[in-house]
């Protein structure tokens, strides 16, 4: 009687810490609530549409418009050069000076030749008239006749040779005062007053570029080609460009050549532009960043460049509910305008996109906007 006693208060006593527990277990599951989750806190843009310019963008070369060598026709001593280095030319303007006296010279003896020549046509001419009287009455013979004609006629030639050594010498004479063909500027200047020049050297005396307008070339991808000439056929098309590291808006021209044929080698189109250039910041030779707009894309797409992730699956972006709640939503970003990138699927005019605060989130998290 007192074993069996012994052995049920131990188990009774197992029995109601059991039921303890679990009455404790089941207040914790029941009484207690978990806290809600924080809202990361974000920025937020909203996407929009506006028409925006398609446009490529390579590296360009500025040209000048139109470069001349300067170059003598004539040998001689260089007299006087009459500008300085650098300076701006007019068509027209005498550059340099020859030593013109020995062609003065060649052109008085070519004048000399004609009026000697002249005065022994005129003397044949007379002979050869007189001739003509006597062989009508038979007092000179034919072959005296022919002689005296054949006379006048080689005299009058040789007057119309000594008219044309006098025309080669006018154009000598000339050749010694070099004028420049176009307005440019000049650049540096290769020989001076007093040195020898020759007769079309190789080193030209000055190069002048004509810099107002100017060109800037530069070369697309080939696959641009259907684009720029649909583009060009309604009317010229913009092109932009900047110096590197220049400040202030770019420059506009108009795109004026393009090339007969796709270069094999690099299969590049090679292109060129013409501008103003009345303020002179384009300079031959220098490399600027080139914009050329191919068309205008209406109603586009575009939300903030820094909106965009990329992920193990792509570029996407987090888009912000009504409820709070953003979605991980996949993108195909398009060219890029300014700040902004153009979205061609995966968004639509009115989302709200996370600008700022995506490395704190995930789909379906809940976000705050900050003020």
């Amino acid at each position: 009687m007192s074993a069996g006693r012994g052995l049920r208060l131990p188990i009774a006593a197992l029995a109601a810490a059991a039921l303890l527990a679990a009455a404790a277990c089941s207040r914790a599951r029941g009484g207690a609530t978990a806290p809600p989750p924080t809202a990361v806190p974000v920025s937020v843009a909203e996407a929009a549409t506006r028409d925006v310019p398609v446009e490529l963008h390579v590296i360009g070369t500025v040209e000048a418009f139109s470069s001349v060598e300067m170059r003598s026709q004539v040998g001689g001593v260089l007299e006087k050069v009459h500008f300085k280095e650098g300076d701006d030319v007019r068509a027209g303007d005498l550059l340099f000076s020859l030593d013109a006296r020995p062609y003065r010279s060649a052109l008085e003896r070519a004048r000399a030749a004609l009026a000697r020549d002249r005065v022994q046509s005129e003397t044949a001419a007379r002979d050869l008239e007189r001739s003509s009287d006597l062989l009508k009455t038979g007092l000179v013979a034919q072959a005296d006749y022919d002689r005296v004609r054949s006379t006048a006629a080689s005299l009058e030639a040789t007057m119309r040779g000594d008219q044309a050594a006098i025309e080669s010498a006018q154009v000598s004479l000339d050749y010694c005062s070099i004028r420049s063909p176009i307005e440019g500027r000049t650049g540096q200047l290769n020989v001076h007053a007093g040195n020898l020049v020759e007769e079309n050297g190789d080193t030209p005396l000055v190069v002048i570029n004509q810099v107002r307008p100017i060109k800037v070339a530069f070369a697309v991808p080939e696959g641009n080609f259907a684009a720029i000439r649909a583009g060009q056929a309604q009317s010229p098309l913009v092109v932009s460009v900047r110096p590197p590291g220049a400040a202030g808006d770019p420059i506009e021209g108009r795109l004026t050549f393009i090339d007969n044929a796709v270069d094999a080698a690099t299969g590049t189109l090679r292109l060129k532009a013409t501008f103003d250039n009345d303020d002179r910041a384009l300079w031959p030779g220098a490399f600027v960043d080139v914009s050329l707009r191919t068309a205008t894309r209406r109603n586009a797409v575009l939300v903030p460049s820094r909106a965009i992730q990329t992920g193990q699956k792509g570029t996407f972006l987090f888009v912000l509910g009504p409820d709070g709640k953003v979605a991980a939503r996949p993108v195909a970003p398009g060219p890029v305008v300014g700040d902004d990138t153009v979205i061609e699927q995966g968004v639509a005019a009115g989302d709200k996109v996370v600008t700022d605060g995506q490395l704190r989130l995930v789909d379906g998290a809940t976000a705050a906007v900050k003020p």
